[in-house]
């Protein structure tokens, strides 16, 4: 009985020292991460943000490698096929985990099988921003001239199932309007196009829509979240223009492989938090208009499985496929 005691004492023992031994020795050499868009998007430009500040606080470089294509799902699978060391993360956001599920017939990396998730780090509102020539001043009159100009109002956006796309389909769904959906390859595309007035009507993360609101250069008319953005106070919800329940935030975070050990998880966790507790990143954010947003990898696994639902019944509504 003392053997088998002393036995069970000396693994435990032993587990206890790997565990920590490899925390400890993690990380000692550069780590790359996965970002599967193009670089200068708010997906880009907000992970380089995150992880300028991680690998000053890890001691190690973080480098991003941009692998675009495939609404996400090349960078991704990357990501699925790595190592599972640490030494190999990714960016995982509202379109790679929850959007494309709806979007696409034959997925090829499964959520809860293929993917480490480690936790979320943002999220951004959309602003509905219009051509200025439109002869409507707030969302009320868009949505009445909206219904007295059935499919005449084109929409913009960067590509079929971007949150782009899916938020003006989720605005027509809940105000009984019909606009003609534009798509382009690539937000920037579809930006320029909006203030040459080829498109009239754009739904776009605050880091692209922003600039030329603020600019002039487009006319603001509402933001997407439930409350105003901090980075836009004066511009108006949806839900306080009369849509009342609408909500569209875009949300991101950090990604691996399958099967990473769960003490690199909790350490690339942590120093992910503390990055975006961090005054650096939190005024780099604010001028991109974002807004750090860190959680737990069961939260952000939850929310993903929650986004996943509520937006199949958008696109179903909509129609949209990515095939």
């Amino acid at each position: 009985m003392r053997t088998r005691t002393f036995l069970l004492s000396f693994v435990a023992a032993a587990a206890a020292f790997v565990s920590s031994h490899s925390l400890a020795a993690y990380p000692d050499k550069p780590i790359r991460l996965v970002v599967p868009s193009a670089p200068g998007g708010a997906p880009d430009v907000l992970m380089r943000s995150l992880a300028q500040q991680m690998s000053v606080q890890m001691g190690v470089p973080i480098v991003i490698d941009n692998k675009p294509g495939g609404s996400y799902v090349i960078g991704t699978m990357d990501v699925v096929k790595a190592a599972p060391d640490g030494y190999t993360l990714g960016y995982g956001n509202i379109v790679s985990l929850a959007t494309n599920r709806g979007l696409m017939s034959n997925i090829p990396y499964d959520l809860d099988k293929d993917l480490t998730l480690i936790g979320n780090s943002f999220k951004v509102v959309n602003m509905m921003i219009v051509n200025n020539d439109l002869p409507v001043k707030n969302v009320k009159e868009l949505i009445a001239y909206a219904k007295k100009n059935p499919g005449k109002i084109a929409f913009g956006s960067g590509g079929n199932g971007t949150t782009d796309h899916l938020g003006v389909e989720l605005f027509k769904s809940m105000t009984g309007t019909h606009l003609l959906h534009v798509p382009y390859k690539g937000t920037s595309s579809a930006l320029t196009d909006l203030q040459g007035g080829q498109i009239q009507l754009m739904m776009s993360n605050t880091p692209l829509a922003g600039p030329p609101a603020q600019a002039g250069r487009v006319r603001p008319l509402a933001v997407s979240s439930r409350t105003r953005s901090p980075s836009y106070p004066d511009i108006p919800t949806l839900d306080e223009a009369g849509v009342k329940g609408f909500e569209v935030i875009s949300w991101g975070g950090l990604i691996g492989p399958p099967g990473m050990p769960k003490d690199i998880v909790e350490r690339i966790n942590k120093e992910m938090r503390a990055a975006l507790a961090s005054q650096a990143v939190k005024d780099r954010y604010k001028v991109l208009g974002a807004e750090p947003d860190p959680s737990s990898p069961e939260e952000f696994r939850e929310h993903a499985r929650r986004e996943t639902v509520k937006w199949a019944q958008v696109i179903k509504f909509s129609g949209a496929k990515v095939d």
